[in-house]
């Protein structure tokens, strides 16, 4: 024989476990609304600034890759494309630039590494030295183009071949130059509040996404312009 559930308290039970479902219903309605306007996990596993700067890197990326397709493009359709540069001192001092962005790189390493451990002093004196590295490699830049200026290389003018020449060349290092010069702006500013705590480990991670990609475009630009247009 079954028992016979009275009606009050098959109410009641029916109640009870829709009012449950309810206040879970809305419990879990209340998680999305906060994740949705506070931010909620972070995409993609990582934080969004780092976020941020890889979307800044890629877009950057297909920017500089534009402009060393369309060189390669121009350089090969080109029956005169100068070579002018000397083993000394134009490929020289190329060399020493390369030396020098690859090295801040290691120093921009150890910043990294200094602030994950909370070494703030360390961290601020590796990005310094970081920040070093980039001014000497933009001094000795601007020092090539007020060679090649005085040389008679004009955006569309240059003693040796195509004219375009002058505007592929200025116009690839001096937005690297750019970018380098910007990028010691930041690091200044990164090194500035993180040694007052201001800033955490993550943005000094973040600044170095940076310079690395900076450095690794000159790696690009360095064999494409200066190594293929050595005197044969």
């Amino acid at each position: 024989m079954g028992y016979i559930i009275p009606p009050a308290t098959r109410a009641n039970f029916i109640g009870g476990h829709s009012m449950a479902s309810h206040e879970a219903i809305n419990e879990s309605l209340q998680g999305v609304r906060e994740s949705a306007w506070g931010g909620g996990v972070a995409p993609f596993a990582t934080g969004s600034k780092k976020l941020g700067m890889w979307l800044f890197i890629m877009s950057d990326a297909i920017t500089f890759a534009a402009l060393l397709m369309a060189y390669c493009y121009v350089r090969v359709a080109s029956d005169n494309w100068p070579t002018p540069f000397e083993f000394y001192p134009a490929l020289v001092k190329a060399t020493v630039m390369t030396f020098i962005l690859l090295s801040s790189s290691v120093t921009m390493v150890m910043a990294v590494q200094a602030s994950q451990r909370g070494q703030r002093a360390s961290a601020v004196k590796w990005i310094l030295a970081t920040m070093a590295g980039g001014l000497l490699f933009v001094i000795i830049h601007a020092t090539e183009w007020v060679g090649l200026i005085g040389e008679g290389v004009r955006l569309f003018h240059n003693p040796w071949g195509a004219p375009q020449f002058g505007a592929a060349f200025f116009t690839l290092t001096g937005l690297h130059m750019t970018h380098v010069f910007c990028g010691v702006i930041y690091l200044g500013i990164v090194a500035g509040w993180f040694g007052k705590g201001k800033l955490g480990a993550e943005d000094v991670e973040v600044a170095g996404l940076y310079w690395h990609f900076v450095d690794l475009v000159w790696m690009f630009i360095f064999p494409l312009v200066y190594i293929l247009s050595i005197k044969g």
